[in-house]
């Protein structure tokens, strides 16, 4: 999978986790789509180092699906390290 599929990908893994992950992450949509990139390289990583997987092609499921629990798992994180922090205005 070339680079700019591999984004798109992401971008819309990290839509995906959005809509799955129930309350606010913060950050916006903009952030969220940066951390379904993140997390599509995340799931990636952990899929072919725990599990010896490789992403496949843009349209096989199972690239999907690694993406997507990339992303929410880049999500979840996200969501707990920026919980407690206020915004001083």
């Amino acid at each position: 999978m070339g680079f700019f599929g591999f984004l798109l990908l992401g971008l819309l893994a990290g839509a995906i986790a959005k809509l799955i992950l129930p309350g606010r992450q913060g950050g916006g949509w903009f952030v969220t789509l940066l951390l379904g990139v993140v997390g599509a390289l995340l799931g990636g990583w952990i899929a072919s180092l725990l599990f010896n997987i490789d992403m496949g092609t843009f349209f096989d499921l199972r690239t999907w699906v690694i993406a997507i629990l990339g992303s929410i798992v880049v999500l979840l994180i996200y969501g707990l390290v920026t919980r407690n922090r206020t915004s001083s205005s």
